[in-house]
């Protein structure tokens, strides 16, 4: 970055003022950022990393770039407050300040980070945001119409001039994440549809920023369920390793397959192999490579629940 703005001042003086160098960071770079106020880079990364970027931004006027996504934060009782609808707000107990949506929420806790290392005077920019058009089932919140209306108020909400709770009276600029659908990006269904237009150049939906009234295409029909169950012909020894393996795991409940669970019956490795499989499978979010196992796994769309065992 000192090399770029170098060039820029060496090839473009005086006019280099007018072109900021600086790079987007996603919020993973925050070790906390609930409540707002107690937002804070990550150790040893806070040091070595962002504060010579904050005091390269500083000097050069630049401003400090974040992606923030409200829609990764999303849960069923917040999803008012992700959309900027009408809500009881969140209260950031040590300011006594309430938060009406979480992207403010967001931005504030980047800037609470920020003022730890003593640079809250460097502007932020977001430089991106979205909202998918299209999700997995298990993906709360994303359509077209959520999407509509979470983008059309996040850009209302920021060029309005009211600001956020800890940085008020200023507006953000910020870039809608994406143009296009990308339909070869892997991961879950919602990761293939950020865009504003389909690849054929049709709108999936307008957040107000169209200038000729366009047709905008139907929604995307909803994906099929999928699970992951073992090969008719998987060697049972492979499938207990795969037991073993996911049950193993941190995190992962393989208590319905326990005596007494909703699954145990039939108590044989083929059954219990199959919930393990697909339990792994779902909570990673149903990758293909998720479902291999070495190769003793396949994805179906046929769902494998019996009497009381479901299959989520």
């Amino acid at each position: 970055m000192h090399n770029l703005h170098t060039a820029l001042v060496t090839a473009l003086s005086p006019h280099h003022r007018e072109i900021k160098v600086s790079t987007p960071h996603s919020l993973g770079i925050l070790a906390a950022s609930s409540p707002p106020s107690a937002g804070r880079f990550h150790g040893g990364y806070d040091m070595a990393v962002v504060k010579p970027l904050l005091r390269f931004l500083r000097a050069t006027g630049a401003p400090f770039m974040v992606n923030a996504y409200p829609f990764y934060g999303l849960t069923n009782d917040t999803l008012d407050y992700a959309l900027f609808r009408m809500n009881d707000g969140v209260m950031d107990n040590a300011t006594g300040l309430v938060y009406a949506n979480m992207l403010d929420a967001q931005l504030d806790a980047v800037h609470s980070a920020m003022r730890r290392l003593g640079f809250s005077d460097v502007d932020i920019v977001v430089a991106e945001t979205g909202w998918p058009s299209a999700g997995e089932y298990w993906e709360v919140g994303a359509g077209a119409v959520l999407a509509r209306d979470y983008n059309k108020n996040a850009i209302r909400h920021l060029g309005s001039g009211v600001g956020t709770p800890l940085m008020p009276n200023r507006t953000f600029e910020l870039s809608i994440f994406s143009l296009f659908d990308e339909n070869l990006k892997p991961g879950p269904v919602s990761e293939r549809n950020f865009g504003l237009y389909h690849a054929d150049m049709t709108p999936v939906y307008d957040a107000g920023i169209l200038t000729v009234p366009q047709e905008v295409a139907p929604a995307a029909a909803p994906a099929p369920r999928r699970w992951c169950v073992p090969k008719p012909a998987a060697d049972e020894v492979a499938l207990q390793v795969n037991i073993d393996f996911v049950c193993g795991q941190g995190g992962i409940d393989c208590g319905a397959i326990r005596p007494g669970g909703a699954c145990f019956d039939p108590n044989n490795v083929q059954a219990h192999a199959a919930y393990a499989m697909n339990l792994y499978f779902q909570s990673n979010g149903q990758h293909a490579f998720d479902c291999d196992f070495g190769e003793t796994g396949v994805v179906t769309t046929v769902d494998p629940s019996y009497a009381s065992c479901k299959f989520t």
